[in-house]
């Protein structure tokens, strides 16, 4: 297949491969026999890095059934065996992470969904617990890998991550689970291979741009059953496909991913290939307390196994280029976290398969507004809706300054501006529109900009109508029954 070097041209992506298994041992679980022979393998960080102020657990539906957050981190750390796979690297034996996934399981344990959040996305970093058991100044605007390398240590802060996962997307992480790349070979191995689909040639020029020139063909265009070091150049390359990009190739690791889990769910829960499995990769695993031994793993992936092919999606948390960086779109975003925390699909449907209710909601809880003034504006196309929150606004004795047309029209989501001396009347105006955000200016005053949620409250408290459910806040890239060749990069 060619000669592959492994000099600081190399991929840091040597972990796709074993977060891809991690995923699986998740979702089909095993037979008892299998964990039972685990424990030794099993590392796990310590908790105490977690934030003391993090979002409530789920709440059990009326089965008493809840949903199950899975933060799946990939470290290409050089330490130890990594180097030889991965190369010595830029940042020495410093644990690093390139692409994260957030798995929400719904509380009926036969959906899910996985969301990639992009490594160089621009985000707030909460406080962190160092080493020396200091804890770091929150960093404002900080690319979304370096949390994990806060501390500076070969094992990396799967706390920090998780931290700033749960500040990024207001949805309590239940485990954590970390990989390593040092046995991806053995791991594909254990599975005889995957099927994926190669969209184009791939030469050595492409998968170590540092090569300057095209070199040998090393991957075929087409379906291909991968596994070692092939597999490892799928997941990896991003020269020569596509726009190129570190996002496009996200995309070609969920779908391994998603053959991945299609090739062991369709071999059934067979022991004598899931032990090999399990035992390389769990030696490539840290995971946090709740998951630490192999019982508890059991346990987990048992609870798992029910979720079908069609029915586990994948999509990349919504994104746009900013120079060398990436900005997370608003409300885009937003709206994203806001559905799975209300375990709604992302067809806009329950996991009972029933349309989300649209009907008004509970409300609000009473405010006095008494002398805070507010200045109105209509984030979106529906006419006299800023008239109509005006008028909110004063049964609760707010006094508006003023209405008028904001400058753009495509809120989805209300927003409150203000400036630092109206931080607590900011506060009391939000919990007037329940799902508003909070955004600090350098401005006087306070600002609302109500947008299409409040478009849609107004129009079902003056229509008993229902209305017609909302869009799906992001299409899906793929589920995990998704044709091998399609959405593998962007451009």
């Amino acid at each position: 297949m060619g000669v592959r070097g492994h000099g600081p041209g190399r991929s840091r992506k040597r972990w796709a491969v074993a977060i891809a298994v991690a995923f699986v041992l998740l979702v089909v679980g095993g037979a008892g026999a299998i964990y039972l022979k685990l424990d030794a393998n099993i590392s796990t960080f310590d908790a105490a890095g977690l934030s003391k102020d993090r979002p409530g657990a789920e709440q059990a539906d009326a089965d008493g059934d809840t949903a199950q957050n899975i933060l799946l981190i990939g470290s290409d750390t050089r330490a130890g065996g990594n180097s030889a796979l991965g190369g010595k690297g830029s940042s020495g034996d410093i644990g690093r992470s390139d692409t994260t996934i957030l798995l929400h399981v719904y509380p009926d344990h036969q959906h899910a969904v996985g969301v990639s959040i992009p490594r160089d996305s621009l985000v707030d970093i909460p406080p962190c617990l160092l080493p020396n058991g200091t804890w770091t100044a929150e960093q404002p605007s900080a690319m979304f890998n370096s949390a994990f390398s806060v501390g500076d240590t070969a094992a990396g802060n799967p706390a920090c991550t998780q931290n700033t996962v749960e500040k990024l997307t207001g949805m309590r992480v239940d485990h954590t689970v970390v990989v390593d790349f040092e046995g991806f070979a053995a791991m594909t191995s254990a599975v005889h291979g995957v099927d994926v689909c190669v969209p184009d040639d791939i030469y050595s020029g492409d998968l170590n741009p540092g090569l300057g020139y095209r070199g040998k063909l090393v991957l075929h265009k087409g379906m291909r059953k991968l596994s070692g070091r092939d597999a490892l150049d799928y997941v990896r390359m991003r020269h020569g496909i596509g726009d190129g990009s570190d996002v496009g190739r996200m995309l070609r690791q969920q779908a391994f991913l998603s053959a991945l889990i299609a090739k062991v769910k369709g071999e059934g829960m067979n022991p004598a290939t899931l032990l090999p499995l399990a035992n390389a990769a769990t030696k490539s695993l840290t995971v946090d307390p709740g998951l630490g031994t192999a019982a508890k793993l059991m346990s987990f992936g048992l609870s798992l196994k029910h979720v079908d092919l069609k029915n586990i999606q994948f999509v990349t948390a919504p994104w746009r280029y900013a120079g060398a960086r990436i900005d997370l779109v608003h409300p885009d975003v937003d709206e994203l976290f806001a559905a799975l925390r209300a375990n709604r699909t992302l067809d806009g449907t329950h996991t009972s398969g029933q349309t989300a209710p649209t009907t008004a909601p509970a409300p609000a809880p009473a405010v006095d507004g008494s002398g805070i003034a507010v200045a109105v504006y209509n984030g979106t196309t529906t006419n006299g809706l800023a008239a109509s929150a005006s008028a909110e606004l004063a049964k609760s004795h707010f006094t508006v300054t003023g209405t008028a047309t904001a400058r753009a029209q495509d809120h989805a989501t209300t927003l409150i501006q203000y400036g630092a001396a109206h931080t607590v009347q900011a506060q009391s105006l939000s919990r007037l529109f329940p799902g508003a955000r909070l955004e600090p200016l350098g401005i006087s005053g306070i600002n609302l900009v109500v947008g299409a949620d409040f478009a849609r409250t107004a129009t079902a408290t003056a229509t008993p109508a229902p209305a017609a459910p909302a869009a799906p806040p992001t299409a899906p890239n793929r589920t995990a029954a998704t044709d091998p060749c399609a959405h593998l990069s962007y451009g």
